[in-house]
Formats: C-alpha cells, structure tokens, sequence
C-alpha cells in the first residue's frame, strides 16, 4: 500500500511536472495518476501553478526579436523592398536583406565595391559594402555609423572594446569614439548605415 501523502511530499510530482524525470519514473507516476485521485488532483494543481508562473514571468519581446531568432534558426524572415528599405538594427534578419541585395553583389573574386542603398533627406545612408581592406582608425563627429555583416568576419575595436562580428551580427559606432576594423576573412559583405546629426 502506498501512502499517498508521503508520495505527494516527496516532490516527484514536481519533478515528473519539470520533465526532470527517466522514463521509469514517467510511467510510476501516470499509473498512480489514474490509480488515485489525490495524486490526479495535485499533479492538476502543480501543473496550473507552473502555467501561472510562466505566465505571470512572460514578457512580450520587441517586435523584430522574432526575425533575429528565425535567422538564427535559418528561418526565411521579411522580404526586404528596396524601394522602402527599414534601418538596420540588432534585430535585423540578415538572411533577407541578403536575399535583397544578391542581385547586386557582383560575382566573385571580390573587389572592393560600394553600391548606394539609400539615401534619405540628409538624415540616412546606406550602402551595400563589399571589401577586404582594413579601415584604420577614425573618429566621427557628425555622423553616427553601423554595421551590418551579411557574409565573413571582422574585428572592430571600438574605444577600448573588441568586436568579433559574423553575418547577422550588428554594429553601432557612438559619435566622438575612436574604432577600426580588421577583416579576417577574405572579404565582408556589410550594410553600412550612416545617421547624420
């Protein structure tokens, strides 16, 4: 005979409720369930309490977090229209503006090339960059810069911070802070966008 207090103290139940179970465990404790009302109705209680935590934790993420986690998961994302195109951002989907900007990138080997995206009442640029060369270092007064990699590895040293960046990784330069940037693969494939203040 089974004391089903004991068993319900034991904490079992949570773990069975976490998934923290072996699969010995998984068919105890649905046998029990069906076997003893008590065990049904706290492992309903347990399950309801989990639910409302999770939901009493939840945050609604920013809008464009659902692109950067499709491209990570190799996910298409939006269509990119040149016609109109958004800001780049931390949140953009490089695979889209990849797909946007292919009928552009001219085919291979890679020289240094720079093609004009968009340029908007003096306020924003961006450019399709495609380059192997190293940009010493600089500083930017009026223009706030960032970068966006579709394709290969840099290094930035912005200030005193070091940045690897890979496709999909983004960049921004703060105004008045000193950076470079190093590229380690035999090209990049960047949107650079420039804020003008």
């Amino acid at each position: 005979m089974i004391d089903i207090q004991a068993y319900i103290d034991s904490g079992t139940l949570e773990q069975y409720c976490l998934d923290l179970f072996n699969t010995g465990l998984e068919q105890e404790v649905m046998a029990l369930r069906a076997a003893y009302p008590e065990i049904a109705k706290e492992l309903n209680a347990i399950e309801l309490a989990l639910e409302n935590f999770a939901e009493s934790q939840a945050v609604e993420p920013k809008p464009q977090l659902r692109d950067k986690i499709f491209a990570t998961l190799n996910f298409p994302g939006e269509v990119i229209d040149l016609e109109n195109l958004p800001l780049t951002s931390k949140y953009s989907n490089y695979q889209s503006w990849l797909a946007a900007v292919e009928h552009l990138i001219p085919s291979g080997p890679f020289e240094d090339f720079f093609a004009e995206l968009l340029q908007q009442n003096d306020k924003i640029a961006q450019t399709l960059v495609i380059t192997k060369l190293n940009v010493p270092e600089e500083l930017h007064e009026v223009v706030e810069e960032s970068f966006f990699i579709l394709k290969g590895t840099c290094t930035c040293t912005v200030g005193k911070e070091i940045f690897t960046l890979n496709a999909g990784d983004y960049l921004n330069i703060p105004l008045f802070t000193n950076h470079d940037i190093r590229i380690d693969s035999p090209y990049v494939i960047a949107i650079l966008q420039h804020k003008f203040s």
